[in-house]
Formats: structure tokens, C-alpha cells, sequence
């Protein structure tokens, strides 16, 4: 990476000289390199854009948005940069909240939300183009020499339907404002601070939650962005299963890059920490080192998803023989799980509770671990009134799905758990059986061995939609698609 100059205080760069860096290689601009780099560059502004895909579908949302809090100015921040060492920064990602109401995806914007006396009008802040007069463009660690061209703010007003203004005038405005203000704190300390006697925790809460529930029911654009997730997702799972040889020479991480091309191929980014779990790491719920070996004979458990340009990602896991084939105990811990998760699948329609997939899907491992003698002479009933499948199941059998991998988290619990399906609700299916390595209670061979399988399910006006189905779930059709998969 390159070392050059930047401002001390990039977000007073029009006001302020660009100031060297610490130890630049340069000592300093000559006055004639300053006047040379302010001209002679091409006019590059855009005209005649269109708008994007989802534009209509934000305009609604920013329209229901309006309707729950009428006369109250809202304030939702994309997020800045963070920094993951010295002067690098983390790959940026716009706060769910920001992009879902905007579609806008760049750092530092901010949509704020002015109250009418017919509602509110809507207008997003955005960084402009970079200033050509003051060196900024070139001499600025984020000025578009360094990391490339931001779209003008009337290019932004054409793409988004928003009218656009520059977001460094945003926190002087809002310190003045008065009357209500709510914010989605978390994002911005420049935001939250120009705001924090305008705001209360409580309120703000009360803001975040709504956005939270606004999602459970997704529109048209969304469950066509799931399906891209989902359908990525997959050729990702294919991706692996024909290097499965290459991991077993080298590690686990091998197949968690392999997803991971994938990902930034077809997406954006991986919506989540990839779960590359081989062998006994699979009974590790949420195994993110990726950094042990793969050996034949034994499971991967995959869980991995791929994000869209859009924000919204797939949740899918698949446990695969490493070889090609399952032992007969791996069989029988699976089958179990596919049984499991079919009963967890069937009870996913409008109008079921959303605690129905899960308490169908435990059941069914509750029955099997009575079946197998794990729990002595207790009754599924007893079981389950006890919870003591948990010891190998441990976690919930799914989740809200989305532009989060868990969607909707802030929601009410009587609006998400306690909560009815509707169609448009997308929810993952993922019981699961994990025997620990050094679990005593069961018999030695079970130990180490973890399965799960998940997939995405969208419950429709008549039932459900698997988006995940590209992917086999059944033992023998897994078996048969790697072979054919290895040629």
C-alpha cells in the first residue's frame, strides 16, 4: 500500500491546507505541482442516470418509516470507516438500517428524515466528489486518486430519488435542530454526538426496533435478492466439493477461501464468518479459525453464505462426507437430522407460530436420542419438557433471514418469536446433532462427529418455498452429487 500525504482532519478539508504525513517520502508540494494537479482533468459528472433497481421499493419503505413517527425528525446513518490497523481500514459495510431505506451502500451518507405537515421529506447526505482546489482529491487517504471516484451528489439525487446534500454540513445542522429527533446510534460518532442532547436511548430504541420489524416481511426485490444469495450459495458448495482433495493437503482454510472467491465473484462479500468445520470442529457451533486438517473418513460441516451487492445473504449448511461416503453411524446421526429438519420444513406456512418449525424439528432429535438409549428411560415428553436434548443440540433450529444473517434481531418478541408467519417472512431450518469430543455420556464412536443442514425457506401464500433446494439434502443424493461433482 501506498504512503503518502494526507489531511490531519479530513472532514475540514475545505477549510484546511493538506497537511504532509509523518514520515512521507516527500518533504513537501512545490507551488507548482499544487497548480498543475488542480487542472487539466477531464469532465467525468454523469448525466441522464437511472434510477436503481430498488428505488420504488426504499421510497415505500421510507414512506412507512414516516407514517409510524409523524412530526419527528429521523436519523439513520450508513457508518463510517473502521480502522484495522494504523492507517488501514476494514472493508466497509453500510448499516443495514441505512441501506435498506436508500439502497445507497457508501461510507459516511446519512438519510435524515425533515417532519412536514404532510409527513416528512427525505434527504440523503452523502461525501461529494473530491476537491480539486485544496489537493484533496489527490493528496487525501480517501481522496479518489487513493481509492477512487464517488458518484457527485446529483448523481447520487438521480440514482437514489433523493435529493442529496453534503454530509459535512449534517452534524453543525442537526446540534442547531430542534423539536423530536430519533437516531440510529451506533454508527456515527460524529452523528451521535451532534445529537446527544436531542436523544434519548429509549427513543432511539424504539426507532431501531421498528426498522428491525419493518423487515420481517420481505418485498418482491428482497426475496429476488435471497434467491441470487441462495443460488451463489450453492455454486460456492459445488466450488468446494471439487477441491475437497486440495483442503485435505492443506487445511480447512482452503475451503474456506474457495467459498470465499465465490462470495466476491458473485456478491459482495461472504454475509457472514464462513463455518469450515472438519472432523471434530464440527461440534463447535460457530467455528470461524478454519485452521485444522481435513481428513477422509471424517465430516465437513459448511455453513457459508454469500452476500449480493444488495446487502442481503444466504444461511446454508451442508455436512459432507470428506470421502464421498458416510459410515454407517454417520448415516444414522444424519438421517436423523434430515428427519428433523423435513418436520421443521413441513411446518413453515402462513399462519403457523414461529416457534412451530422449531418445536417440530426437536421432537424428532428427541425421539432419536431416546431411540439410541442416550437418555436413559426418560420419555420424549420428559425430554423435552426438561430440555435435555440440548445437550446435543444445543441452539435454535432457525432464525430470521435477510440483509442480516440474523434479520430482524432487534424486533419484539412478540413480534419475531412469539410472532405468526406470514408470506414474505424468509426464516432458516437448521437443526442440528453434536456429539463433543469428549462428551462421556455417549458412546465413544458418536464422539466428534457433528451434522447439521440448513437451508433458507420463504413462506408463501400457500405454504413454503425452499431457496436453498439447488443444494441435496438427503444422504444418498448428497453422495451421488459429490461424486459427480469429482467426476
Amino acid at each position: 500500500m501506498s504512503d503518502e500525504l494526507t489531511p490531519e482532519n479530513p472532514e475540514t478539508a475545505e477549510a484546511e491546507p493538506i497537511k504532509q504525513r509523518k514520515n512521507g517520502l516527500y518533504p513537501g508540494i512545490s507551488e507548482e505541482l499544487a497548480e498543475s494537479m488542480k487542472s487539466g482533468w477531464a469532465d467525468t459528472e454523469l448525466r441522464g442516470l437511472e434510477p436503481i433497481a430498488q428505488a420504488g421499493h426504499t421510497a415505500a419503505r421510507r414512506a412507512a418509516l414516516s407514517a409510524g413517527f409523524p412530526g419527528e425528525r429521523l436519523v439513520v446513518p450508513a457508518g463510517n470507516l473502521k480502522t484495522r490497523s494504523n492507517d488501514t481500514e476494514y472493508a466497509f459495510r453500510a448499516s443495514t438500517e441505512y441501506a435498506y431505506l436508500t439502497g445507497d451502500r457508501t461510507q459516511d451518507g446519512v438519510l435524515v428524515l425533515e417532519p412536514t405537515a404532510g409527513g416528512h421529506t427525505a434527504t440523503v447526505y452523502l461525501l461529494p466528489r473530491s476537491n480539486r482546489e485544496n489537493g484533496e482529491f489527490w493528496l487525501d487517504g480517501q481522496g479518489e486518486l487513493w481509492v477512487g471516484r464517488r458518484h457527485s451528489l446529483a448523481e447520487a439525487e438521480q440514482l437514489l430519488g433523493v435529493p442529496a446534500k453534503d454530509v459535512r454540513e449534517l452534524p453543525a445542522a442537526l446540534a442547531e435542530a430542534t423539536g423530536p429527533v430519533r437516531n440510529v446510534r451506533g454508527h456515527d460518532a460524529g452523528i451521535d454526538a451532534a445529537l446527544t442532547d436531542k436523544v434519548t436511548a429509549e427513543r432511539d430504541e424504539e426507532l431501531r426496533v421498528f426498522l428491525s420489524e419493518a423487515r420481517l416481511v420481505k418485498d418482491d426485490f428482497e426475496v429476488a435478492e435471497l434467491q441470487k444469495a441462495c443460488d451463489a450459495t450453492a455454486r460456492g458448495f459445488e466450488d468446494v466439493v471439487k477441491v475437497l482433495d486440495k483442503a485435505e493437503a492443506t487445511s480447512e482454510r482452503y475451503i474456506e477461501g474457495t467459498f470465499f472467491l465465490r462470495a466476491r465473484v458473485e456478491g459482495n462479500d461472504i454475509g457472514y464468518g464462513s463455518i469450515c468445520a472438519a472432523g471434530p470442529h464440527a461440534t463447535t457451533l460457530h467455528w470461524v479459525r478454519n485452521d485444522g486438517p481435513v481428513r477422509p473418513g471424517e465430516l465437513l460441516l459448511l455453513d457459508a453464505g454469500v452476500e449480493t451487492d444488495e446487502l442481503y445473504t444466504a444461511d446454508v449448511t451442508r455436512t459432507l462426507p470428506i470421502n464421498g461416503s458416510f459410515t454407517p453411524l454417520q448415516r444414522k446421526i444424519y438421517d436423523a437430522v434430515y428427519e428433523a429438519q423435513e418436520a421443521g420444513i413441513a411446518a413453515v406456512k402462513p399462519g403457523a407460530a414461529f416457534r412451530d418449525f422449531h418445536d417440530a424439528a426437536q421432537r424428532v432429535l428427541a425421539e432419536k436420542l431416546v431411540e439410541w438409549g442416550l437418555l436413559g428411560d426418560l420419555s420424549v415428553e420428559k425430554v423435552l419438557d426438561l430440555g435435555l436434548q440440548r445437550r446435543w443440540t444445543l441452539h435454535g433450529t432457525g432464525h430470521m433471514l435477510g440483509m442480516d444473517v440474523h434479520d430482524c434481531a432487534a424486533a419484539r418478541t412478540e413480534a419475531y418469536v412469539n410472532g405468526i408467519l406470514e408470506p414474505g417472512v424468509c426464516l432458516t431450518v437448521e437443526p442440528g446433532l453434536y456429539f463433543q469430543a469428549d462428551d462421556l455420556t455417549v458412546p465413544e464412536e458418536y464422539r466428534g462427529i457433528g451434522v447439521r443442514i440448513e437451508d433458507d425457506i420463504l413462506v408463501t401464500e400457500d405454504g413454503n418455498r425452499n431457496l436453498s433446494d439447488k443444494l441435496p439434502r438427503r444422504a444418498d443424493e448428497v453422495e451421488a452429487w459429490m461424486a459427480g461433482l469429482k467426476g
